[in-house]
This record gives C-alpha cells, structure tokens and sequence, in this order.
C-alpha cells in the first residue's frame, strides 16, 4: 500500500533516490494503466511512481488511459496524487526551465471521457478549486528552499493536441490572462476529485508556446529544456514528499465522488455501483 502517487509526465520516466523499489502491474475495471506502477519509498514515505504516457512515451495526450491511472493509484492506497507535465508559458513572468504550481485549470480538450460515472450511475463533484492549496504551496516552498526558479498561481489552460497551439490561439490565451499551457492536465486532474484524492500540480515549463515571435514552440525546443526540468522536479519530489505526507488533510478533497452521486444512485444494487466502488471509498 502507498500513501502517494506520483504521476510524471514527459521527460520524468522515473524518480532515483526511492528505497525498496518493486514493480507492480495493476488490474483495473478501465483497463490497463499507462505502465507498471514503481513503488517504494521516500523519506520513509509509501509512494507508487507511474510514467503518464509509458516509460517509452508511446501515448499521445489523448491517449492516455486517465480513469485506469487514477483508478490504479488509489486501489494501491494513494490518498494524495503529485502530477508532473511539461507545458508552455503564456507570459515573459514564467520562463522555460522553471516550475510553476497553478491554482486554477481550463479545460479546452474534446476527446476524452473526464468522469468515472456514466451507465446509470449519475454524479457531479464540484470543481471550484482543482488543485490542493495545501499541496501548492508546499511544493512552492519547497521549490524555492532548493534555489529552483518557481512561480505559484496563475491558470493552467488544458488543449487536446498532439498539433501545439496556432499563434491566434495562443495570443488569445494571453488575452484572457492565462499563464500555462498543457495537454494532459484534464481530465486527470477532474477523475482525482472524484475519486477523493488531494491533488498537486507541477507544471514543468518547457517553451513559450506559439506567442512569441520567433520563439515558438517546437517538439526540438521542448526535448532541450525537458533535461533541466527533469533535474528541478526529481529533486522536488525527494525534498517535497516528506514534507507533504505530513500537511494536515483539509478535508475539501475527501469522498467528493460519494457527495456528488444524486440520491437515488446511491439505492442502486451493488452490481451497478460494483464498477466504481473503489472510487466511491
């Protein structure tokens, strides 16, 4: 059993300096994860590592088995999720090679299914605030206590892809005063709310998107900024998850899945609920 799990996204395959590693392959009524789940420990702490797109980055954003991954993570216990995902800024104030820890999220993608309800079963969580602001300003802290460049706040614009924005649509996400740019924060981030689990977002930034001339975003570009990055978050997640297994739980991400269902799903007969049972918990 894990405590929390840690979702890398491109460029963070794995996390060096966990103890007591296995590989565990886990079984899900969604299917398969994205990878065998890598558990150990760190700083004492139960964790289960999971690459977003494989180890081998065979999935595209769209792609990615969402429910499975979430599903998978709390079957083996996780009561937090850590989320790592390469983006693009939408401002001069976040730059390539830093972190950041948005406190909001828009959604823009079109393709996936974003809930585990469905079939009869009937719910809607509220979403007001995506992220833990416990866990935010954690791994803020965190960040600037290692001299790693970081920035807090500030909204997350989540497109389908795999094709990066046009230079219309990226001066437009300017124009509306967002900050970032990714393509796989949703619906990950809305199926760890159903699911009860406190969930902290790093964006890890890899261009400046489509905006700035001559500048713009290419899958090259990313490759070179991906390695810093991956350097900034692996020693993130080595000092931050001591310090977050010991946050005080605020109690605005427990059993939303269960308080969301309309009342008379919860009379449903047990076969029904059987497919999110584990979510429900």
């Amino acid at each position: 059993m894990i405590e929390i799990g840690i979702i890398g996204g491109s460029g963070l395959y794995n996390v060096e300096g966990m103890k007591n590693i296995k590989e565990v392959a886990v079984k899900t009524p969604f299917g398969n994860p994205s990878d065998k789940i890598i558990t150990g420990e760190i700083g004492g702490v139960k964790v289960g590592f999971l690459a977003r797109h494989n180890r081998n980055h065979i999935f595209l954003p769209t792609e990615v088995p969402y429910r499975a991954n979430i599903y998978a993570l709390k079957k083996l216990g996780a009561k937090i999720i850590l989320s790592f995902s390469a983006v693009g800024s939408l401002t001069e104030k976040m730059p390539p090679k830093s972190l950041a820890f948005p406190d909001q999220i828009i959604d823009k993608t079109t393709s996936r299914i974003s809930t585990f309800f469905g079939n009869g079963i009937v719910g809607h969580v509220p979403f007001s605030h995506p992220f833990c602001n416990c866990i935010q300003q954690e791994l803020y802290k965190q960040a600037k206590k290692l001299k790693i460049k970081a920035a807090k706040d500030g909204v997350l614009v989540c497109m389908e892809g795999p094709a990066f924005s046009t230079k219309a649509e990226s001066e437009f996400h300017r124009k509306m005063g967002w900050s970032l740019i990714g393509m796989t924060s949703c619906p990950e981030t809305k199926l760890a709310k159903e699911a009860g689990l406190a969930f902290g977002f790093c964006a890890m930034i890899t261009d400046f998107d489509s905006w700035k001339e001559g500048d713009e975003v290419t899958a090259a570009k990313v490759n070179e900024t991906m390695k810093s990055n991956e350097v900034a978050a692996k020693k993130l997640i080595l000092a931050a998850i001591p310090a977050i297994a010991k946050l005080k739980r605020c109690g605005k991400c427990n059993n939303q899945a269960l308080k969301g269902i309309l009342d008379h799903c919860k009379k449903l007969d047990k076969k029904q609920l059987k497919k999110i049972e584990l979510v429900l918990k």
